[in-house]
């Protein structure tokens, strides 16, 4: 990790897609001021499980994963985050210590915001308190959902919505079939909730059937429509 220079508040373009786009131009001067932003490169951590945190960390550029490790030594993928997404606020909330770490998967910059500086805000500006609450709700649903996923869908059809999932949150690349992120087969698995072999093989699946096309950690989804129908979803 490495302190970077401090991108400014006012001019930030993540700001428009997070909870601070409704934020005043003096509240967004006084976050310039307070805050501190730092380099992270690929397979660092931001923040580990049983630390306690003593702020929040706003993504300006990057992808990054947050996940538990598992008894049998496994990790688990429970979100994924880009730029504009905040991290470490539920923790920080509830006064607890991070139950989760939060690791790059590729280089990013990220803002590290004081916890004075975030409590004042949701004290003095209710619409941001409202966003950060919006925030938490829409949270505990995509949870309730994870967890129903997991436990009713066979695991071809998680991997399936796995793969969309990874459409609609990071989108595609210019050619508008290749998925814009670089994924191990282990991350594939974690967020699937299966194991690496098994997604190795439906992969393969998926790939004899030209459904999707694999180039090492890249993957191209060539019919998106059958990916749907595999996952059971409705576009």
């Amino acid at each position: 990790m490495d302190k970077t220079g401090i991108p400014s508040c006012e001019n930030c373009q993540s700001r428009s897609v997070s909870v601070f786009c409704s934020l005043k131009p003096d509240e967004l001067k006084e976050l310039s001021l307070s805050k501190g932003c730092y380099h992270f490169t690929k397979k660092q951590t931001i923040f580990f499980e049983g630390a306690r945190p003593t702020g929040i960390y706003c993504i300006y550029s990057g992808k990054i994963k947050v996940y538990k490790i598992r008894e049998d030594g496994r990790t688990q993928i429970v979100r994924l985050a880009k730029k504009g997404d905040i991290l470490g606020y539920r923790s920080l909330l509830s006064g607890e210590l991070y139950t989760s770490f939060a690791t790059v998967m590729e280089d990013a910059v990220v803002c590290y915001i004081p916890k004075s500086v975030f409590f004042r805000l949701i004290r003095q500006n209710s619409d941001f308190s409202l966003r950060v609450m919006d925030l938490l709700a829409r949270g505990l649903w995509h949870a309730e959902e994870k967890i129903a996923s997991m436990a009713m869908k066979p695991v071809r059809e998680r991997v399936a919505e796995s793969l969309i999932l990874l459409k609609d949150f990071y989108g595609l690349k210019d050619d508008n079939v290749t998925l814009d992120i670089s994924l191990s087969r282990e991350e594939l698995a974690s967020i699937a909730g299966t194991s690496m072999e098994t997604v190795v093989r439906l992969l393969a699946d998926l790939k004899n059937e030209k459904i999707i096309a694999i180039n090492k950690k890249v993957i191209r989804i060539l019919d998106a429509k059958k990916l749907f129908d595999i996952a059971h979803l409705y576009d």
